[in-house]
């Protein structure tokens, strides 16, 4: 008896050597997947920052957005005229105005030595619903010129912002 011998492939060609990469390919595979790294980070941060880049609401933009209780935020606007209440303990309560809407603010603590009705103000704190917030911190404007930019901005839009700097409360209505 014979025994068979293996079939040879119907293409006898070799295989081709292996090709080594070059540096500059190599370099540029590691750029490529740095950056992807990079971008999907970046992508991240953003998705996770998505509602607190902007650095504060306005009591209007609260009633708009609908914000739910609990949420972490600041609040910016004037002081309210004759809203200002001072309780026991270093407990004070003001209220936040865009000329438009308003918002009942409780703090605990001791106020900045500027900070009166009629002026600029950022608070910083938990929106509890209804109206109210309770802040953790107040912050004032620093001298008789200054109002952070973007309170400015949200009273020109409303349209309670004199050329001076100066606030313009809304006439009374009849």
């Amino acid at each position: 008896m014979s025994v068979a011998q293996p079939a040879k492939p119907l293409s006898a060609k070799p295989l081709p050597a292996k090709r080594r990469m070059t540096r500059k390919q190599h370099r540029l595979i590691l750029i490529a997947a740095a950056g992807a790294v990079l971008f999907f980070a970046a992508g991240l941060v953003l998705f996770a920052m998505r509602d607190s880049i902007v650095f504060f609401y306005g009591p209007t933009e609260i009633v708009q957005k609908g914000v739910a209780p609990g949420t972490r935020m600041r609040l910016g606007g004037l002081v309210e005229t004759g809203s200002v209440q001072r309780g026991p303990d270093q407990r004070v309560s003001f209220g936040v105005t865009d000329g438009t809407s308003s918002v009942t603010v409780s703090y605990k603590g001791l106020l900045p030595d500027l900070f009166r009705e009629g002026q600029g103000v950022v608070t910083e704190g938990v929106f509890e619903g209804a109206g109210r917030f309770r802040a953790d911190s107040v912050l004032a404007k620093h001298d008789e010129n200054y109002m952070p930019r973007e309170v400015a901005d949200a009273l020109k839009k409303q349209g309670h912002w004199e050329p001076g700097g100066a606030y313009a409360p809304p006439a009374a209505k009849p």
